[in-house]
């Protein structure tokens, strides 16, 4: 599965993985083995916060969750299409039922995350309305602030200066500040 995530939309947290192998019933000791050796390399991967393993129940299911941080998309995409992994895939891939199932998150989907930690998200139209509200009187007070500074400058006068310095300021705000609170503050309508 290919689940690229653009550097640009880091969340702070970092970029997380989540992969799901559904495994032949018969074949679950070899993929106990196969996570002893895959582990220490993900591990030892470039930017690896931590990682997490959900074991199926016995007897009821054979599907193993892992769940893997890095510091950065860009990190998080170079273990995941590393030949090291790929060659590691390649080796307990018969056994799999499914294939190799994961989902990559970062960004604005950590600001939508449903209580509990749940798959689904809130409904599009809501989280567009969300993030619209925050951003537009963000945006604008931004704007208001940085113009009258950027005139009293030499530079004052280009158009794409002013953009790209409020765009930035804006940016910020909304990951690091606005987004984790507002999004916190109107949860019950968000998954209503």
């Amino acid at each position: 599965m290919e689940d690229d995530v653009a550097p640009e939309s880091v969340a702070e947290d970092g970029a997380t993985v989540v992969i799901t192998h559904r495994v032949r019933p018969d074949s679950l000791a070899k993929y106990e083995a196969w996570l002893g050796d895959i582990l220490p390399l993900a591990k030892a991967a470039p930017g690896h916060l931590d990682v997490h393993v959900v074991r199926p129940i016995a007897g009821r299911t054979s599907t193993f969750t892992v769940i893997i941080r890095f510091d950065s998309c860009e990190n998080l995409n170079g273990w995941m299409h590393s030949a090291t992994r790929a060659k590691m895939i390649s080796r307990m891939e018969p056994f799999f039922v499914h294939g190799d199932d994961y989902h990559i998150s970062s960004g604005l989907e950590f600001w939508f995350r449903p209580p509990g930690g749940g798959a689904s998200g809130p409904v599009r139209w809501k989280q567009l309305l969300v993030t619209w509200s925050a951003l537009f009187p963000l945006g604008y007070g931004v704007s208001l602030l940085v113009k009258p500074l950027l005139q009293r400058t030499a530079l004052g006068n280009s158009q794409a200066l002013t953009t790209l310095i409020v765009s930035g300021i804006v940016l910020v705000l909304m990951v690091y500040v606005v987004m984790p609170r507002y999004t916190r503050l109107v949860r019950r309508w968000l998954f209503s």
